[in-house]
């Protein structure tokens, strides 16, 4: 998939640059090429700034590991799961996988949800009875197309990298967007929550299940009724305060932990922050990839042609417009995560870190995760080739994150 979409980037532009050249605009080829350079430099640039935060956020999360930080908050959730995944034993390993993977998610773990979630795909394969004996299912279950859809749509409680990325590219304060992130990111799990559990005819009456979605979705309706009582400035003030209050709490909180269980904390942190210069350099060539490919498709004027399509039929209808240059975002997310983090930090790059669509962009990249990757990656690790409503289920998710998303940054920051 990101191997048509990234060629395809550079054959639309192409077409689109030899319109304009019909038309006069010889210069179109210069500013393509300027492109191609800048934004390899650009691409270059951030991820050797990406080395020290990253080897921040990795040492304090092996202290997060290490002191049970994950475990606590998986155990936190282990009653909601029970009664949700149903025909999963409570003591089968699939049960503990899966509540590891989504505490490790809900704190930006990638490096070890991803393995999480892998262990407990396979383990849900082993209780796949719709298949042959020798192989399993190839058919995906009820269980793995929830535990898949709750993936894509995982509530991430430090969105580290985004934060990282504001800070790269100027952001007075990188953090602001923590609040609307976890309101938009909360809307898509519900969102894939509910349509996953109408197709499967989850019982959401359950007292248990009740009182979990209750009570979060009361805190985020708490804290929209809050925020939206607030002047602008009072708004964007208290948030950044809380946002970055939330923050450094969590990492005392996970560093205490770590501190009463007698972990060496200096020692934790540094074997972490050891992979973060790894991590810095080995998404240079992906980064750069996108980069270029899309500062070629903006050079070309093919963006510019799409979103002055739609601003002019959002303007018709007397809506605002400042929400279409987050539009090419929304439309990538779902498709590839290194595509929409190539146009999340080419708008940033374009109109500011801290303009309406460097926030908006931010808070679409933290708001779901990419669809079609996990459910490549998740499906395809153990055969699965039916995948049923998993898809459906995850792009409604995606849908309502997005929508989530601009609703939310309108919100904060209109």
């Amino acid at each position: 998939m990101l191997n048509k979409i990234w060629g395809g980037f550079f054959f639309v532009s192409f077409a689109a640059a030899l319109l304009r050249w019909v038309r006069g605009e010889s210069e179109v080829w210069q500013q393509m090429v300027a492109a191609i350079f800048d934004m390899a430099k650009t691409g270059f640039e951030i991820s050797i700034g990406l080395t020290g935060v990253m080897c921040l956020w990795l040492g304090i999360m092996e202290i997060g590991q290490r002191g049970g930080a994950v475990e606590l908050l998986a155990r936190a959730f282990r009653p909601l799961l029970r009664r949700l995944f149903r025909g999963v034993p409570a003591d089968h390993p699939a049960m503990g996988a899966m509540v590891m993977n989504m505490g490790a998610n809900m704190l930006g773990l990638d490096n070890a949800a991803t393995p999480l979630g892998l262990k407990a795909m396979n383990e849900l394969q082993q209780l796949n009875r719709d298949g042959d004996a020798a192989g399993g299912s190839r058919t995906a279950s009820d269980a793995q197309i929830l535990f898949l859809v709750l993936n894509t749509s995982a509530v991430t409680l430090i969105p580290s990298t985004i934060f990282v990325y504001r800070a790269q590219l100027g952001a007075l304060d990188p953090t602001d967007i923590f609040v609307p992130i976890l309101v938009a990111t909360f809307c898509s799990t519900m969102a894939g929550l509910l349509i996953t559990a109408a197709v499967q005819r989850i019982k959401l009456t359950d007292p248990v299940v009740l009182s979990y979605l209750g009570g979060l979705t009361a805190l985020v309706a708490a804290i929209v009724v809050y925020f939206s009582s607030l002047e602008r400035a009072q708004m964007e003030a208290q948030s950044a305060v809380i946002s970055n209050f939330s923050i450094f709490g969590l990492i005392i909180a996970i560093l205490g932990l770590a501190a009463i269980k007698g972990v060496p904390l200096y020692e934790a942190f540094v074997d972490g922050a050891k992979e973060g210069f790894g991590v810095a350099i080995g998404i240079i060539p992906y980064l750069v990839a996108m980069l270029v490919a899309i500062g070629v498709l903006r050079a070309s004027g093919t963006l510019d042609y799409l979103l002055d399509g739609v601003r002019l039929v959002v303007g018709g209808v007397g809506l605002d417009t400042r929400w279409v240059e987050g539009l090419p975002t929304a439309i990538m997310r779902p498709l590839s995560g290194g595509g929409a983090r190539g146009l999340m930090l080419e708008t940033m790059e374009t109109h500011g870190a801290d303009s309406f669509a460097g926030r908006l962009v931010s808070i679409m990249q933290g708001s779901t995760e990419t669809t079609f990757y996990v459910l490549a990656v998740y499906f395809g690790a153990v055969g699965i080739e039916r995948t049923r409503h998993a898809l459906p289920c995850g792009l409604v998710a995606d849908a309502v994150g997005i929508v989530a998303a601009i609703s939310v940054c309108y919100l904060f920051f209109g």
